[in-house]
């Protein structure tokens, strides 16, 4: 089968399309014809060997893919043979083919495309735990929240899924093209942070009181900028580091406003940790991705995918991450598809 094959930690550029191994189908594994499958900046970080996590080597990276069920292993009960379904994988989305644990499964509805349902297995999955799940952010009526990069896969999710649970939503971004994609999709206020910077807006916005969430995937000073404008006893979220910089929070100023700062790394609920807990919080995601499904279903959810690229063109689709040119998800598709 063809595929992306990493047989030695190196920069994404240097990767090429080769003909690669398919997949051995273990018990309780599911076997899938890629229709689609994401990229993303964290998939630069694992080709390079920079990622927390590091496949073995070779291997093909991906760690979300679309497709249909085409062969079951063992003890597999939710799925059969041509059921449309999209996975959280450990790797290899990017190839023809992929297998991916019964677990990480989902089946999806009829009326999402494929190349959609990608959006769904991380940008929409990761903001519902950071927003919904009660021990992280907890978002709900009468809370304003804060989302950076909100023209991107993770921040347009959290503007849509933070309006659905009745949040005031106040969306940062660097464009002006930006900004009309975060209020298309329900922000009540948007600021184009490169016109200089956002605290003075926001606190004019809140009252003088600041933001009660803070959902960041950028970092760095963004991250320090948005200490500067949030309310006492708010919640703050680094949910990655587009911007280059990993941020060292001040302890000070958490104990100064009574600040709590939540971190969330999905893989712990998908088997990316050294202890695997996928099937201790299996019931928890299946949950929450049937909601979000229903959602979607109900019109409450327009998964934004700006750009999509045949496999071949696998090398343009990372360019475009890590241009930042993508307004929403880019996606890669296999010929059929």
């Amino acid at each position: 089968m063809r595929g992306v094959l990493v047989r030695e930690w190196t920069a994404f550029e240097n990767l090429e399309l080769r003909d690669c191994p398919v997949p051995e189908l273990g018990p309780g594994q599911v076997r899938i014809a890629t229709k689609a499958a994401g990229m993303s900046f964290a998939t630069s970080l694992v080709v390079a060997g920079k990622y927390q996590r590091k496949p073995p080597l070779p291997f093909t990276p991906g760690t979300e893919a679309a497709g249909i069920v085409t062969e079951v292993g063992a003890q597999v009960s939710r799925f059969k043979v041509g059921d449309r379904v999209t996975a959280v994988l450990d790797w290899g989305g990017q190839a023809e083919e992929c297998t991916a644990h019964e677990v990480n499964t989902f089946a999806l509805p009829d009326s999402l495309p494929f190349h959609k349902a990608i959006c769904f297995t991380n940008s929409y999955s990761t903001s519902y735990a950071a927003l919904i799940w009660p021990h992280l952010l907890g978002v709900g009526p009468g809370k304003t929240v804060l989302i950076h990069g909100a023209a991107g896969g993770i921040g347009v999710a959290a503007i849509e899924i933070s309006k659905i649970k009745g949040a005031t939503v106040i969306a940062t971004v660097g464009s002006e093209e930006k900004r009309a994609i975060a209020t298309e999709h329900g922000a009540d206020h948007t600021i184009n942070y490169r016109e200089g910077g956002f605290r003075e807006e926001v606190l004019a916005l809140t009252d003088g009181i600041g933001a009660d969430i803070i959902y960041d995937p950028v970092g760095g000073e963004v991250f320090a900028e948005s200490l500067r404008c949030i309310a006492p006893e708010g919640r703050i979220m680094p949910v990655g580091f587009a911007g280059g910089t990993i941020q060292q929070i001040p302890a000070n100023i958490l104990l100064v406003k009574n600040i709590t700062v939540c971190g969330l790394n999905l893989g712990y609920y998908m088997g990316w940790s050294p202890r695997d807990m996928r099937d201790e919080y299996d019931q928890q995601m299946s949950d929450s991705m049937a909601e979000l499904f229903s959602w979607y279903e109900q019109g409450l959810l327009k998964p934004r995918v700006s750009h999509v690229f045949p496999l071949e063109k696998f090398q343009d689709a990372m360019s475009t991450v890590l241009a930042r040119k993508a307004l929403g998800r880019v996606a890669i598709v296999m010929d059929d598809a």
